[in-house]
Protein backbone atom coordinates (compact mmCIF):
# COMPACT_ATOMS: atom_id res chain seq x y z
CA UNK A 1 0.00 0.00 0.00
CA UNK A 2 2.59 2.51 1.11
CA UNK A 3 4.98 2.01 -1.85
CA UNK A 4 2.07 2.71 -4.20
CA UNK A 5 1.37 6.04 -2.50
CA UNK A 6 5.08 6.86 -2.46
CA UNK A 7 5.28 6.08 -6.17
CA UNK A 8 2.36 8.38 -6.99
CA UNK A 9 3.99 11.17 -5.01
CA UNK A 10 7.23 10.66 -6.93
CA UNK A 11 5.29 10.74 -10.21
CA UNK A 12 3.85 14.15 -9.36
CA UNK A 13 0.59 12.92 -7.90
CA UNK A 14 -0.72 10.75 -10.73
CA UNK A 15 0.30 7.89 -12.98
CA UNK A 16 -0.78 4.90 -15.02
CA UNK A 17 -0.43 1.28 -13.94
CA UNK A 18 2.86 0.75 -15.77
CA UNK A 19 4.34 3.98 -14.38
CA UNK A 20 3.39 2.99 -10.83
CA UNK A 21 4.85 -0.48 -11.37
CA UNK A 22 8.15 0.85 -12.73
CA UNK A 23 8.47 3.47 -9.98
CA UNK A 24 7.75 0.99 -7.19
CA UNK A 25 10.23 -1.48 -8.72
CA UNK A 26 12.90 1.22 -8.81
CA UNK A 27 12.20 2.59 -5.33
CA UNK A 28 12.13 -0.90 -3.79
CA UNK A 29 15.22 -2.00 -5.75
CA UNK A 30 13.55 -5.12 -7.14
CA UNK A 31 15.82 -7.22 -9.34
CA UNK A 32 14.81 -8.51 -12.79
CA UNK A 33 14.56 -11.99 -11.26
CA UNK A 34 12.12 -10.77 -8.60
CA UNK A 35 10.04 -8.88 -11.16
CA UNK A 36 9.80 -12.02 -13.31
CA UNK A 37 8.26 -14.20 -10.56
CA UNK A 38 4.74 -15.23 -11.57
CA UNK A 39 1.85 -15.36 -9.13
CA UNK A 40 1.40 -18.95 -10.26
CA UNK A 41 3.48 -20.93 -12.71
CA UNK A 42 0.98 -20.54 -15.57
CA UNK A 43 -0.10 -17.00 -14.63
CA UNK A 44 0.28 -14.01 -16.94
CA UNK A 45 0.55 -11.59 -14.04
CA UNK A 46 3.69 -11.31 -11.96
CA UNK A 47 3.39 -11.59 -8.21
CA UNK A 48 4.41 -7.96 -7.77
CA UNK A 49 1.87 -6.76 -10.37
CA UNK A 50 -0.78 -8.79 -8.56
CA UNK A 51 -0.05 -7.20 -5.20
CA UNK A 52 0.08 -3.72 -6.72
CA UNK A 53 -3.34 -4.30 -8.30
CA UNK A 54 -4.71 -5.21 -4.87
CA UNK A 55 -2.97 -2.17 -3.38
CA UNK A 56 -4.61 0.20 -5.87
CA UNK A 57 -8.01 -1.34 -5.24
CA UNK A 58 -7.63 -1.11 -1.46
CA UNK A 59 -6.35 2.47 -1.57
CA UNK A 60 -9.26 3.47 -3.78
CA UNK A 61 -11.77 2.01 -1.34
CA UNK A 62 -10.42 4.16 1.52
CA UNK A 63 -10.34 7.28 -0.70
CA UNK A 64 -6.55 7.52 -0.70
CA UNK A 65 -6.41 7.43 -4.51
CA UNK A 66 -8.86 7.76 -7.38
CA UNK A 67 -8.83 6.76 -11.04
CA UNK A 68 -10.23 8.36 -14.15
CA UNK A 69 -11.97 6.70 -17.07
CA UNK A 70 -8.66 7.06 -18.92
CA UNK A 71 -6.89 4.71 -16.54
CA UNK A 72 -4.93 7.38 -14.67
CA UNK A 73 -4.57 6.98 -10.90
CA UNK A 74 -4.20 10.08 -8.74
CA UNK A 75 -3.50 10.53 -5.05
CA UNK A 76 -6.22 12.40 -3.17
CA UNK A 77 -5.79 15.06 -0.52
CA UNK A 78 -6.79 12.47 2.05
CA UNK A 79 -4.16 10.12 0.68
CA UNK A 80 -1.48 12.79 1.00
CA UNK A 81 -2.29 13.18 4.69
CA UNK A 82 -2.20 9.46 5.46
CA UNK A 83 0.65 7.87 7.35
CA UNK A 84 1.97 4.39 6.56
CA UNK A 85 0.36 2.94 9.68
CA UNK A 86 -2.92 4.75 8.97
CA UNK A 87 -3.10 3.39 5.44
CA UNK A 88 -2.64 -0.20 6.59
CA UNK A 89 -5.24 0.14 9.34
CA UNK A 90 -7.91 1.56 7.03
CA UNK A 91 -7.32 -0.88 4.20
CA UNK A 92 -7.27 -3.90 6.51
CA UNK A 93 -10.60 -2.78 7.97
CA UNK A 94 -12.09 -2.47 4.48
CA UNK A 95 -10.74 -5.88 3.43
CA UNK A 96 -12.16 -7.54 6.55
CA UNK A 97 -15.62 -6.12 5.81
CA UNK A 98 -15.37 -7.02 2.13
CA UNK A 99 -14.31 -10.56 3.03
CA UNK A 100 -17.21 -10.88 5.47
CA UNK A 101 -19.75 -9.75 2.88
CA UNK A 102 -18.26 -11.95 0.17
CA UNK A 103 -18.30 -15.07 2.33
CA UNK A 104 -21.87 -14.32 3.46
CA UNK A 105 -22.96 -13.95 -0.15
CA UNK A 106 -21.12 -17.12 -1.12
CA UNK A 107 -22.93 -19.16 1.55
CA UNK A 108 -26.23 -17.43 0.93
CA UNK A 109 -26.50 -16.24 4.52
CA UNK A 110 -25.23 -13.47 6.77
CA UNK A 111 -22.25 -14.62 8.80
CA UNK A 112 -18.94 -13.38 10.02
CA UNK A 113 -15.78 -14.50 8.27
CA UNK A 114 -12.21 -14.60 9.44
CA UNK A 115 -10.79 -15.35 6.00
CA UNK A 116 -7.70 -13.43 5.06
CA UNK A 117 -7.86 -11.10 2.07
CA UNK A 118 -5.25 -13.18 0.25
CA UNK A 119 -7.52 -16.25 0.49
CA UNK A 120 -10.33 -14.16 -0.94
CA UNK A 121 -8.21 -13.27 -3.92
CA UNK A 122 -7.63 -16.95 -4.67
CA UNK A 123 -11.39 -17.63 -4.50
CA UNK A 124 -12.45 -14.74 -6.68
CA UNK A 125 -10.15 -13.99 -9.65
CA UNK A 126 -9.76 -10.36 -10.61
CA UNK A 127 -11.88 -9.25 -13.53
CA UNK A 128 -8.76 -8.70 -15.63
CA UNK A 129 -7.83 -12.36 -15.33
CA UNK A 130 -11.33 -13.44 -16.36
CA UNK A 131 -11.16 -11.11 -19.34
CA UNK A 132 -7.69 -12.29 -20.35
CA UNK A 133 -8.96 -15.88 -20.24
CA UNK A 134 -11.61 -14.87 -22.80
CA UNK A 135 -8.95 -13.25 -25.00
CA UNK A 136 -6.67 -16.29 -24.82
CA UNK A 137 -9.55 -18.47 -26.01
CA UNK A 138 -9.80 -16.42 -29.22
CA UNK A 139 -8.33 -17.67 -32.47
CA UNK A 140 -5.33 -15.62 -33.69
CA UNK A 141 -7.30 -13.94 -36.49
CA UNK A 142 -10.14 -13.16 -34.06
CA UNK A 143 -7.71 -11.47 -31.71
CA UNK A 144 -6.44 -9.37 -34.61
CA UNK A 145 -9.99 -8.26 -35.44
CA UNK A 146 -10.54 -7.36 -31.81
CA UNK A 147 -7.38 -5.21 -31.92
CA UNK A 148 -8.81 -3.59 -35.05
CA UNK A 149 -12.01 -2.75 -33.14
CA UNK A 150 -10.06 -1.24 -30.23
CA UNK A 151 -8.00 0.99 -32.53
CA UNK A 152 -11.15 2.21 -34.24
CA UNK A 153 -12.66 3.03 -30.87
CA UNK A 154 -9.46 4.91 -30.02
CA UNK A 155 -9.85 7.17 -33.05
CA UNK A 156 -7.77 5.39 -35.71
CA UNK A 157 -9.03 5.53 -39.27
CA UNK A 158 -8.83 3.03 -42.13
CA UNK A 159 -7.80 0.25 -39.76
CA UNK A 160 -6.98 -2.85 -41.80
CA UNK A 161 -6.10 -6.38 -40.67
CA UNK A 162 -3.47 -7.71 -43.04
CA UNK A 163 -3.84 -11.32 -41.92
CA UNK A 164 -1.63 -14.05 -43.33
CA UNK A 165 -1.31 -12.78 -46.89
CA UNK A 166 2.32 -11.73 -46.94
CA UNK A 167 2.10 -9.51 -43.90
CA UNK A 168 5.78 -10.02 -43.10
CA UNK A 169 5.18 -9.99 -39.35
CA UNK A 170 2.70 -7.10 -39.47
CA UNK A 171 -0.84 -7.94 -38.35
CA UNK A 172 -2.47 -4.68 -39.34
CA UNK A 173 -2.24 -0.96 -39.93
CA UNK A 174 -4.35 2.08 -39.13
CA UNK A 175 -4.08 5.81 -39.70
CA UNK A 176 -3.91 8.10 -36.71
CA UNK A 177 -4.45 11.83 -37.01
CA UNK A 178 -3.03 14.48 -34.70
CA UNK A 179 -4.37 17.93 -35.57
CA UNK A 180 -3.59 18.35 -39.30
CA UNK A 181 -1.05 15.55 -39.52
CA UNK A 182 -1.88 11.90 -40.26
CA UNK A 183 0.50 8.94 -40.18
CA UNK A 184 0.23 5.14 -40.44
CA UNK A 185 0.63 3.01 -37.32
CA UNK A 186 1.42 -0.67 -37.75
CA UNK A 187 0.38 -3.18 -35.12
CA UNK A 188 1.22 -6.72 -34.16
CA UNK A 189 -0.74 -8.97 -31.78
CA UNK A 190 0.85 -11.45 -29.40
CA UNK A 191 -1.77 -13.69 -27.79
CA UNK A 192 0.69 -15.05 -25.24
CA UNK A 193 0.69 -16.30 -21.66
CA UNK A 194 4.37 -15.79 -21.00
CA UNK A 195 6.13 -12.43 -20.91
CA UNK A 196 7.20 -10.96 -24.26
CA UNK A 197 10.93 -10.40 -24.56
CA UNK A 198 13.15 -7.97 -26.52
CA UNK A 199 13.47 -10.28 -29.56
CA UNK A 200 9.78 -9.80 -30.34
CA UNK A 201 10.24 -6.02 -30.28
CA UNK A 202 13.28 -6.20 -32.56
CA UNK A 203 11.53 -8.54 -35.00
CA UNK A 204 8.49 -6.27 -35.15
CA UNK A 205 10.66 -3.23 -35.74
CA UNK A 206 12.40 -5.08 -38.54
CA UNK A 207 9.05 -5.93 -40.13
CA UNK A 208 8.14 -2.22 -40.09
CA UNK A 209 11.34 -1.26 -41.92
CA UNK A 210 10.66 0.77 -45.08
CA UNK A 211 6.94 0.90 -44.19
CA UNK A 212 6.77 3.41 -41.36
CA UNK A 213 8.22 4.38 -38.01
CA UNK A 214 5.18 4.06 -35.74
CA UNK A 215 4.45 0.66 -34.27
CA UNK A 216 2.11 -0.79 -31.67
CA UNK A 217 2.81 -4.19 -30.07
CA UNK A 218 -0.23 -5.63 -28.28
CA UNK A 219 -0.15 -8.67 -26.00
CA UNK A 220 -2.31 -10.48 -23.48
CA UNK A 221 0.80 -11.08 -21.38
CA UNK A 222 3.41 -8.69 -19.99
CA UNK A 223 6.68 -7.29 -21.32
CA UNK A 224 10.02 -7.98 -19.73
CA UNK A 225 12.08 -5.03 -18.57
CA UNK A 226 14.50 -5.80 -21.43
CA UNK A 227 11.63 -5.59 -23.92
CA UNK A 228 10.62 -2.19 -22.53
CA UNK A 229 14.18 -0.92 -22.86
CA UNK A 230 14.39 -2.23 -26.42
CA UNK A 231 11.10 -0.53 -27.32
CA UNK A 232 12.63 2.86 -26.46
CA UNK A 233 16.23 2.23 -27.46
CA UNK A 234 18.09 5.33 -28.62
CA UNK A 235 18.56 5.50 -32.36
CA UNK A 236 15.76 3.07 -33.18
CA UNK A 237 12.12 3.81 -34.09
CA UNK A 238 10.09 3.60 -30.85
CA UNK A 239 7.56 0.82 -30.43
CA UNK A 240 4.55 1.44 -28.21
CA UNK A 241 3.74 -1.47 -25.91
CA UNK A 242 0.28 -2.49 -24.67
CA UNK A 243 0.34 -5.33 -22.17
CA UNK A 244 -2.53 -7.48 -20.94
CA UNK A 245 -3.48 -5.16 -18.11
CA UNK A 246 -3.59 -2.10 -20.37
CA UNK A 247 -5.52 -4.06 -22.98
CA UNK A 248 -8.16 -4.91 -20.37
CA UNK A 249 -8.38 -1.26 -19.33
CA UNK A 250 -8.90 -0.22 -22.96
CA UNK A 251 -11.69 -2.75 -23.40
CA UNK A 252 -13.31 -1.44 -20.23
CA UNK A 253 -12.80 2.21 -21.21
CA UNK A 254 -14.38 1.77 -24.64
CA UNK A 255 -16.96 -0.73 -23.30
CA UNK A 256 -15.97 -3.35 -25.85
CA UNK A 257 -17.27 -6.61 -24.42
CA UNK A 258 -17.09 -5.16 -20.91
CA UNK A 259 -19.48 -3.17 -18.75
CA UNK A 260 -19.13 -1.82 -15.23
CA UNK A 261 -21.49 -1.38 -12.31
CA UNK A 262 -20.41 0.60 -9.29
CA UNK A 263 -21.70 -0.52 -5.90
CA UNK A 264 -19.73 -0.63 -2.66
CA UNK A 265 -16.92 -2.02 -4.83
CA UNK A 266 -16.67 -1.52 -8.58
CA UNK A 267 -18.10 -4.61 -10.24
CA UNK A 268 -16.85 -5.46 -13.72
CA UNK A 269 -18.89 -7.87 -15.82
CA UNK A 270 -17.28 -9.78 -18.67
CA UNK A 271 -19.53 -10.57 -21.65
CA UNK A 272 -17.86 -13.80 -22.81
CA UNK A 273 -20.29 -14.25 -25.70
CA UNK A 274 -19.14 -10.94 -27.21
CA UNK A 275 -15.67 -12.29 -27.93
CA UNK A 276 -17.08 -15.37 -29.68
CA UNK A 277 -18.18 -13.25 -32.64
CA UNK A 278 -14.63 -12.44 -33.78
Amino acid sequence: MWPTLEALKALGGSGRNEEIFETVAKQQNFSDEQLAVRRREDDRMSRIEYHLAWARNGLKQVDAIENSSRGVWAITERGRRMTEAGVLTKVKAWRAEYSRQYQAKKRGEQADSEHDAEDLLEDEPEWTEQLLDCLLDLAPDAFERLAQRILREAGFRNVEVLGKSGDGGIDGVGVYRVSLVSFPVYFQCKRYRQAVGPDAVRDFRGAMAARGEKGLLITTATFTSAAKKEANRDGAPPVELIDGGELCELLKEYEVGVSTRTRQVEEVEIHSDFFEQF
